[in-house]
């Protein structure tokens, strides 16, 4: 462990020197990553400790892995981890008999690394998480309590300690019947803990009714604390990225974000762009503007809009309350940004006896680096970092093929689930990647598991079609045929924008993919080039010359075993190796047609975790998305 904390040392080093020019997001990261190198203690000189706080961290820290494709931050979250997780999937410190729903957080940085890397310890851990839950007590209504310790009581907190976890699980093993329970934990916690009046919730609910600090009729506590309702939105946001777009409970879920941001927007200070520690009561002398509720909220409503959740106007509540913790919250010290304003902890009832009184709140310790109040903030800051970039894809819907390639395999619970570059394949040969980079451009993703036709097409502006299948890959392939290859084609005359990667000879149906292509001047060869050996990257290197009409900051790009392109009527080689085709680009009436005789930027060849960065792939990428995004002026409508 010493060795591994030196090379982070190192890394930290390295990242800090241009701290200055990064933004916010990677700054405040390099301050956690500074603060714990590793394991995790909250408290300086006491012991580590499983913490949901460090969960909160890492999370902000994989959303700038996966906006920047740097490898240092995936391993920042893999060295954290496997400091709790043994090779038999235990967990140290983790005492599963406590039932503190607060011990799932962490659970959701085991999903990334098993469904990233595949290994097993990390599916084991996260299999004794979401047994927990299999036992967890819950009310009487079907709530799970917030701790044992806490009979009967559901806190707002504990939205966001389990549920994403919870529904991402789901979606990973294949148990559909919990996304019926993530919904009911919402739709009861609003039920019981909603104002009518305001809008807001209340802290914590007490079904019981035998707390001092619960109301004798309703069982809510007396306050609306803001990180409280910052949990709460963070937690509706997260959870609702797994949930399938049938479920009714989507519909619920988001509903209810929807009311909550009207509510929490109206006490949202216009001064500062923050929010005060009890929500409702700015003017109520020592109420104080708290930095970890305000960057949690502008986290929410920044990604309810990008999502398309809630409407894209409440990008400028997010944006204003970011800007407010900048201005007022940060400060620098020994090259490090810093973040004030935190307080440290807020509960309800206990030893000593907290009572939800606003003198309670009151008197908690307001502090620096504060890892929640950290962590919260490079997720907000993610979310801002995107806005700029989010209008080519604006009200765009990019469609992925799941009918040409359509390969299946056993999934970690045993169903059987679709594979092979997909959107929520997060291995080494899915699209997750590239998914995100469409969402940090404003599209909307969806995938297309049926034969195209005018019907399902109509709502997309770019459709991808990659790696069809050949008899080896699935038993009983779709091909291409003259009936498909018309609907495509008049789809793209009408504005489509179509992406065809195809893959090299033997690897791919490029006989019945021609069908298609020749329809705009463009023939997939039966050859292999690039052909690269082990780890020879070199071979596979392909430059790209200035003034290229797609690639206009990546200087160099890594392919590999490729089929080259043969380009007629007139079609444009758009990037060329060894003066052969290898990438082209064709108008055809109000649409284009981008080819490549390869799926290229699959997960493998974008996170960093096996390409030397001298290949700028996840720059050539964003290129790309962007070019697909621009040239498809609006999604089709006829």
């Amino acid at each position: 462990m010493i060795k591994n904390s030196l090379f982070f040392v190192l890394v930290l080093i390295s990242l800090q020197l241009n701290a200055q020019v990064q933004p916010y997001s990677q700054r405040m990261a390099l301050t956690a990553m500074h603060l714990w190198p590793d394991s995790f203690s909250a408290v300086p000189g006491k012991p580590a400790r499983w913490s949901y706080e460090q969960g909160v961290i890492l999370k902000g820290i994989e959303g700038i892995w996966l906006a920047t494709g740097d490898p240092q931050w995936f391993r920042y979250i893999q060295h954290c981890m496997d400091y709790w997780v043994g090779d038999d999937g235990r967990i140290k410190d983790y005492d599963p008999g406590s039932y503190n729903i607060d011990h799932l957080n962490n659970g959701k940085l085991l999903l990334t690394l098993f469904r990233v890397t595949g290994k097993e310890k990390y599916k084991k851990a996260a299999l004794r998480l979401r047994e927990q839950l299999r036992t967890h007590p819950r009310t009487q209504k079907g709530g799970f309590w917030h701790k044992k310790v806490y009979p009967y009581q559901m806190w707002l907190d504990g939205l966001y300690m389990g549920q994403p976890f919870y529904a991402e699980y789901a979606q990973v093993f294949g148990e559909d019947t919990i996304f019926n329970d993530v919904t009911r934990q919402f739709m009861l916690m609003e039920k019981k803990a909603r104002d009518p009046a305001t809008g807001l919730l209340y802290h914590g609910y007490d079904e019981a009714r035998q707390e001092r600090w619960a109301h004798k009729r309703t069982g809510v506590s007396p306050h609306f604390w803001a990180r409280a309702l910052g949990w709460y939105g963070m937690a509706l946001v997260d959870a609702l990225d797994y949930f399938p777009d049938q479920h009714p409970g989507k519909k619920e879920l988001i509903a209810i974000l929807n009311r909550l941001a009207a509510a929490v927007v109206k006490v949202q200070d216009a001064a500062t762009g923050m929010w005060y520690d009890i929500a409702d009561l700015p003017q109520r002398k020592p109420n104080y503007t708290e930095s970890s509720a305000t960057a949690m909220l502008a986290y929410t409503l920044a990604k309810g809009a990008r999502r398309g959740y809630i409407a894209r106007a409440y990008q400028a509540n997010a944006k204003k309350a970011f800007d407010g913790l900048v201005r007022n919250k940060l400060t620098q010290s020994n090259g490090f940004t810093n973040l004030e304003g935190t307080v440290s902890v807020s509960g309800l009832g206990g030893k000593p006896y907290r009572d939800g009184s606003f003198g309670y709140y009151m008197q908690e310790k307001v502090v620096q680096n504060d890892p929640k109040g950290m962590g919260a903030f490079i997720l907000a800051a993610n979310e801002i970092e995107m806005i700029p970039n989010l209008a080519p894809g604006a009200g765009k819907t990019v469609l992925l093929d799941n009918y040409f390639n359509n390969e299946w395999k056993k999934g970690a619970g045993g169903q059987e689930e679709r594979w092979h570059y997909t959107w929520n394949d997060r291995s080494n040969g899915g699209y997750s990647f590239l998914g995100g980079l469409f969402e940090q451009q404003g599209a909307r993703l969806q995938s297309l598991p049926e034969a195209p036709a005018a019907g399902n097409l109509k709502n997309a502006a770019v459709y991808i079609i990659v790696d069809p299948d050949t008899d080896k890959e699935t038993p009983h392939p779709h091909y291409m045929n003259e009936q498909d290859a018309t609907q495509v084609a008049d789809w793209v005359k009408k504005g489509g924008v179509l992406a065809l990667l195809a893959n090299d000879a033997g690897n791919c149906d490029l006989e019945h993919l021609n069908i298609l292509a020749g329809r705009f001047g463009i023939r997939f060869n039966k050859d292999n080039l690039l052909m690269v050996k082990n780890n020879d990257y070199a071979t596979g290197r392909v430059g790209i010359p200035r003034g290229n009409i797609i690639f206009k900051n990546a200087k160099n790009v890594y392919l590999k075993e490729i089929s080259s392109l043969n380009l007629y009527k007139n079609v444009l080689p758009v990037l060329k190796s060894n003066d052969v085709a290898v990438m082209g680009v064709a108008r055809y009436g109000k649409g284009a047609i981008f080819a490549l005789g390869d799926p290229w930027i699959y997960n493998e060849y974008l996170d960093g975790r096996k390409l030397p960065l001298q290949y700028e792939n996840v720059q050539a990428a964003k290129d790309w998305v962007n070019w697909l995004l621009r040239t498809a002026k609006t999604n089709q409508k006829k």
